[in-house]
């Protein structure tokens, strides 16, 4: 006996008697057997709502296909992934093809989001970041999140790493909508303020211990004010999508020229995650030292 339990030793099950639901997938959906091998072997489940995407050659299967899909992943909901996230309100692209309603709560590391798939996005492809977040100490600090959504890295800030406070920024009513719900679904109201609004609209200087920038597409142009936000000594985390190849030189003289006469320590540099063909999404982390 060990801590109340018995050690049973035996042979592994062979790897036959359990199957991959893909496979179940490909054995079960009512297409044409020589479009099997289109089928979508990736997908994203967030709470009981499923978004996948289709090739063109399924599309006129595409009720089959998610009622397939449905039907062995136990989802609600199937959304076809249309496009891109469009704007700066970051608002997905998708359509309906099996079951109703978009909103669900999902649960990833411990922490409940609340949200609509067809009107916020939500980026699974982040998960590492924001536990790397929540590996953090930041007990007593005061940290600014730029572009906050539906708290991605807000939370997991105040209910793992033990932030005091959390400013969470996020321009988008919709997105601020489901920030406010999930700050009082993992009852963080204490830490967590959300404001609604351009970040750049945020009052005072040189007030908050950490900044974090996680948003891609266009966020050199928000350094100025994350450089205006920090405390001497504080850290700025920072985002950017850049061409493998430039890594880190761009992303570095975006920060040089932002930072002015601020001088910037790195401590940390590396790849959340890929993002289009020879282009990532990378993080720099640095500290910020005003000239005395």
């Amino acid at each position: 006996m060990a801590m109340g339990a018995a050690v049973v030793y035996g042979e592994p099950s062979p790897r036959g008697h359990h199957r991959a639901p893909f496979e179940d997938v490909v054995r079960e959906a009512p297409i044409p057997q020589g479009l099997k091998g289109l089928l979508p072997h990736k997908w994203e489940l967030l709470g009981d709502v499923l978004l996948i995407r289709l090739p063109p050659e399924l599309l006129p299967y595409k009720t089959e296909v998610a009622g397939t899909y449905a039907k062995l992943l136990r989802a609600r909901t199937v959304c076809l992934e249309t496009g891109g996230i469009l704007g700066v309100h970051r608002t997905p692209q998708v359509e309906v093809i099996f079951g109703e309603g978009t909103e669900t709560v999902h649960k990833e590391n411990g922490i409940l989001y609340k949200l609509d798939v067809a009107k916020v996005m939500f980026s699974s492809g982040n998960m590492e970041e924001k536990r790397r977040m929540a590996s953090l100490d930041c007990r007593g600090e005061t940290i600014v999140d730029m572009f906050a959504g539906i708290g991605y890295f807000s939370l997991p800030l105040a209910l793992h790493a033990k932030a005091g406070r959390v400013v969470a920024c996020e321009i988008n009513p919709v997105a601020f909508g489901y920030l406010v719900d999930n700050v009082q679904l993992n009852h963080v109201e204490g830490v967590v303020q959300p404001y609604l609004g351009d970040n750049r609209n945020l009052p005072g200087s040189h007030w908050a211990d950490r900044v974090l920038m996680g948003y891609v597409g266009t966020t050199e142009q928000y350094l100025p004010k994350a450089f205006e936000l920090v405390k001497n000594g504080g850290v700025i985390h920072y985002h950017e999508t850049c061409p493998i190849d430039e890594f880190p030189e761009r992303p570095l003289s975006r920060i040089t020229k932002a930072a002015g006469g601020t001088r910037i320590e790195v401590l940390r540099q590396g790849e959340v995650k890929s993002y289009a063909p020879a282009i990532s999404h990378y993080v720099i982390d640095f500290r910020s030292f005003f000239r005395s």
